[in-house]
Formats: structure tokens, C-alpha cells, sequence
């Protein structure tokens, strides 16, 4: 990993332990274990962290999405595609939400900060791209509007399952990590029918 990575990925990071006040130089510096000055020497400025920042996480996610197209079958079905969001809302609130508290914080910082709404611009295309692509091999008529819709309920959801106590999320009916992650694909993709859940429900 060359230090420039190392840099971006601490400082994304810290945007999901400490939050954006928590992003300063000295901060990645000391996460890094590198000399105090180093992140001031590859960016300058706190925007050039943020919109670094914001640019490694599209990159890794351009990689992940290369990695799903590789390994994605040539028979996928709609309920294979549709499967998919409950094991991706899981990973990202429960495994892992490292990645998805920091996106959070980049998106506040892109209200304010127009390089990085640009770079957030390049993750969000990457990804409706690959998902309309993904539901077209699966015989959806997805479009990059379909899929970019789909992404931002995603993200809502998500975002919910991480910010508020149990017992709120059960009383609005948002307690079912897989019945979320089919109802956000369910809600977007044309012609997606009913949910897997919903179907064998009513076959047994």
C-alpha cells in the first residue's frame, strides 16, 4: 500500500470513530504512525484530506464492483440480484460500518464542499452503473435511474439501522435487516415481482 492510500484510509477512519471535527492532519498523522507533518505534505488543506478521502472510497468500491462483475454468474435470476441487498445492508451496518459511517460524513461535508460532492459524484455513478448492469444480466430493465434510486434508499436505511435505538426501530417497522434489504430492491427494480420472502411465505 503506497502512503498516500495509508493516509486515505486512516482518515476514513477516523471519520467513522471521531467523526469530521474529529479530521485534522496532526489526527491522521498519529492514526498512520507517521512523522506529524506527512498528511499536510500530501494534502494541504482539510478539503484536500476530505476529497482524497472521498476519492479512495470510490476506488475501493469501483474495485468491488469489478469484483462482483468477475464472479457474477451468466444465469443470474432477479431473486439472486435481490438477495444480494440483504447481505449488503448487513455487512454494511453490522460487519463492518466503517465504511458507511464515513460516507455519511462525507456527504454533510459535500453540502459545503463542492470538490468533494465531486468526488462523492464518481462513487455514486459507479455504483447505479454496475447495478443496472448487474439487473440486466439478471433479465431486469433496470436503468442507472433505477439503480441510483435504489442506492439512495439503500443509504437511508442504512443509515437508520446505525443512528437510532431498538426499540424506535421496531416500532416503525424497521427491525428486519432482510426484509429491508429485499423491500429497497423490490421498490426500485421494474418488473422485480414480489420479494423472495414474500413468496415463500405464501408457498409454504
Amino acid at each position: 500500500m503506497s502512503r498516500r492510500d495509508l493516509l486515505c484510509d486512516t482518515a476514513i477512519q477516523i471519520l467513522a470513530v471521531e467523526g469530521g471535527r474529529g479530521l485534522t492532519h496532526r489526527a491522521i498523522d498519529r492514526e498512520a504512525g507517521v512523522p506529524i507533518g506527512t498528511t499536510k505534505n500530501y494534502f494541504p488543506t482539510r478539503e484536500s484530506v476530505l476529497e482524497a478521502a472521498a476519492a479512495r472510497m470510490t476506488a475501493l468500491h469501483r474495485a468491488a464492483v469489478d469484483r462482483l462483475r468477475e464472479t457474477t454468474p451468466a444465469d443470474i435470476s432477479a431473486t439472486d440480484v435481490a438477495e444480494l441487498y440483504p447481505a449488503l445492508l448487513r455487512r454494511a451496518v453490522a460487519d463492518d460500518p466503517t465504511q458507511m459511517l464515513a460516507m455519511v460524513e462525507l456527504y454533510l461535508e459535500a453540502v459545503r464542499r463542492p470538490g468533494v460532492r465531486a468526488a462523492l459524484s464518481g462513487m455514486v455513478l459507479a455504483n447505479a452503473e454496475a447495478a443496472a448492469t448487474l439487473q440486466q444480466a439478471a433479465g431486469l430493465p433496470s436503468t442507472v435511474r433505477d439503480t441510483g434510486l435504489l442506492d439512495a434508499y439503500f443509504l437511508g436505511v442504512a443509515i437508520s439501522l446505525l443512528a437510532l435505538p431498538t426499540d424506535t426501530l421496531q416500532t416503525v417497522g424497521l427491525d428486519d435487516p432482510y426484509a429491508l434489504g429485499i423491500g429497497v430492491f423490490s421498490a426500485t427494480a421494474p418488473n422485480a415481482g414480489r420479494a423472495p420472502a414474500q413468496r415463500s411465505a405464501e408457498s409454504g
